[in-house]
């Protein structure tokens, strides 16, 4: 597993500067304020470091720990808050202007399902050939696609022509 790399912000024994430190030990227990010497002796004697943990505290705040374990607990603490991060992917859901009706419900059944899923959803009808003479078919889709999802979704960007196609973006709706 890699380490992550020391803080800049974060000193530890002889590195810290401060005259007078709170000390916490690794139970977080206030030990109290004391002089640097006197806390870095105290850690000496446990065998572990003396870590500043809020330096802009009045006065700074250190821990008694072992360095190896504090860094453990930090990356435990990253890895707990990234497991619960959401990441929202934009799916993208393409159509033609001459869409069968079996093809346009299995099709929205998807839109459905990534909605449902927390995405975003980019709906794409796109024109061939002489098929950009009758752009008035795809504006008339895209406003049955977005009036089908209405009750689940709301319409983040309009449905605009781009070039050969027709593309709006939605994203679910929240109760």
């Amino acid at each position: 597993m890699a380490t992550l790399p020391r803080d800049i912000d974060e000193r530890m024994n002889n590195e810290i500067t401060a005259k007078e430190v709170r000390v916490v030990d690794e139970h977080k227990t206030q030990i109290g304020v004391m002089p640097l010497a006197e806390a870095l002796k105290l850690a000496r004697e446990k065998g572990v470091d003396l870590i500043e943990i809020s330096p802009d505290a009045t006065p700074p705040v250190c821990k008694i720990i072992d360095y190896g374990k504090y860094r453990f607990e930090i990356q435990k603490r990253l890895k707990e808050a990234k497991k619960r991060q959401k990441v929202v992917h934009l799916k993208e859901i393409k159509m033609r202007p001459k869409i069968d009706v079996h093809d346009y419900t299995f099709k929205m059944n998807h839109v459905k399902d990534f909605l449902a899923a927390g995405d975003k959803v980019k709906v794409t009808i796109m024109f061939r050939g002489r098929e950009m003479n009758h752009t008035e078919i795809g504006f008339e889709i895209m406003k049955r696609v977005l009036e089908d999802l209405k009750d689940i979704a709301f319409v983040e960007k309009e449905a605009k022509l781009e070039g050969r196609n027709l593309t709006a973006v939605v994203s679910q709706k929240k109760h």
